[in-house]
This record gives structure tokens, sequence and C-alpha cells, in this order.
């Protein structure tokens, strides 16, 4: 199958990342890491919007009463609707923000964090419920990225982006995860795992780092579909749109030189499957 991409936003993330789709408001957020920028974009009507974050932004994700919840570089806060911002968990450590980050099905924000130097077991993967209590769910973890769930929410996929593999775990349901084992491996040559989405069928969707791809792979860890896009550093998928079928695709120039035409840029692949839709953070 060959599938075809557009250009959904054209732009110049320095490291657009977090690809979600937000059914509330009909709208695809996603992030400039390093850029310390939220953007939306509404597909019915091309609207645009960006807004400015105090600190360096890992994830925005919905909640359910409206507003979002942010992984910073200094903890996990929430953003109202009305624009105000308050910290959910407020935890900085100097040299270490937050990364990738997602709702589980149990309304918790599973959220991931990185040292700036990307040194080795300097980073952790959380859960933060609504209340603000946190269970560190692995604390050996050196670029954590995407998080994701099966349709029936009993696995959780999971990458640390230098083991070059996607990782799945039991998710249980009290929240924690255990039974860890390897789904796949990304090759030498083919760049590293970075974010994942899950569609219906229960195949994995990886965006590939320094790998100008899209790879899905089927439950049982076979490699069956691969998007290849014009940029090398392609950071996040998700899927969006009204019925969930357009694989919308975030992309970085970081570290580039003469960096491609559309590095930076959010990209869309209409048609690429069916997704699941995704719970919203209950607090």
């Amino acid at each position: 199958m060959t599938l075809a991409f557009d250009v959904a936003v054209r732009a110049e993330a320095e490291l657009g990342e977090g690809a979600t789709w937000d059914p509330a408001t009909g709208r695809l957020l996603w992030i400039d890491i390093l850029g310390a920028r939220l953007h939306t974009y509404d597909p019915a009507t091309g609207r645009r919007t960006v807004r400015r974050t105090e600190q360096h932004v890992g994830a925005a994700k919905p909640r359910a009463g409206g507003g979002l919840v942010l992984n910073l570089r200094d903890g996990v806060g929430l953003l109202d609707p009305d624009g105000a911002f308050r910290w959910l968990h407020h935890e900085p450590v100097p040299g270490r923000r937050g990364n990738d980050a997602a709702v589980a099905p149990d309304g918790s924000l599973v959220a991931g964090t990185m040292r700036y130097d990307e040194a080795p077991g300097g980073g952790t993967l959380s859960r933060v419920t609504g209340d603000g209590a946190v269970s560190v769910l692995l604390d050996d973890v050196t670029v954590s990225n995407g998080t994701g769930w099966s349709p029936d929410g009993r696995l959780m996929y999971y990458i640390d982006t230098p083991t070059r593999r996607i990782d799945v775990f039991e998710y249980r349901e009290d929240g924690m995860i255990g039974g860890r084992r390897t789904l796949a491996v990304v090759e030498e040559g083919a760049g590293f795992p970075d974010g994942l989405t899950v569609d219906a069928d229960g195949c994995v969707w990886v965006a590939l780092w320094n790998g100008s791809a899209v790879r899905r792979y089927t439950p049982g860890g076979e490699l069956d579909r691969v998007i290849e896009l014009p940029v090398p550093l392609v950071t996040c998928c998700a899927f969006g749109g009204p019925e969930l079928s357009d694989l919308y695709v975030t992309t970085a120039r970081v570290g580039l030189t003469g960096p491609p035409p559309l590095a930076g840029s959010l990209l869309v692949v209409p048609g690429a499957g069916k997704g699941v839709a995704q719970p919203a953070f209950a607090g």
C-alpha cells in the first residue's frame, strides 16, 4: 500500500512533537519542545494558533473538564480554559526536562523525563493522577518517548529511544506495569524509535528519528507498513480528524545543517488507518 502525505502546517519548529487529536474542539494539538510553543490546527478551517509556554514543554494533552495538562521542564502543570496556569506536580531537577507523555485508560498521565545531555539513566517514567499523586513506573530511562495502549487497555507500549526497542508491558488495573518484553527492534541504519500511536487493529505506528519514516508493527511485532517522508527527524504520530483516519506526523529541524524545506512542519497522511479515541486527563 502506497500512502501519500500532505502538508498540514508548514512550519519551522525546532523540535516539533506531541501530536494529539482533541475531539472536543476538533483540533490537532502539537508542540515545539525547545521553542516552548503550543500549536493548534483545525483541519476543517485551516485555522492555526500558537501559544508560548514559560518553560520547555514535552507534551500537552486535553483535560476532561477543558483545558490542558502539560509535561513541562519542572513538572506537570494544568492550563485552564481561561488561560490560568497552576502546578499539579512541581519537581524541578537541574539539567532535566519533561518529554513525551500520554493519558492512560484510567485518565492518569504517564509522563516521561530526560536529561538535556541525554545521560544514560537520567530520566524517569511516572504516573500522575488528577490529585497530583505520583508513582514512578521506571527510574532508569535515558530518553523517555512514545507511550500508548492496546485498544483493550491491557498492554502499554513504550519507547526509550536509545535502546532502539519498542517494548510492551502488562498494564494493571492499579495503573502499574509489569511483564516487560520487546515487541520489535529498529535495526541499525534505520533511525531511532521516537513517538508512537496504536490503531484500532492494535498495530503500533512508530516515528523514526533520523529515519525519515513512520513504521507500523503488528501486535506480533512484524513490520508491515512503512511511510517514507522527506525529512530526517520524524518525531511523533497520531490519528486525528472526525473519523480518526488521518495520521498526523510532527517533525524537527534541531541540529540539522541546511534542513530540508519541510523540516519542522506538521504533516498528514490522509486515510492512513483507523485510530482509537484517546481518553482525556482526569484532572
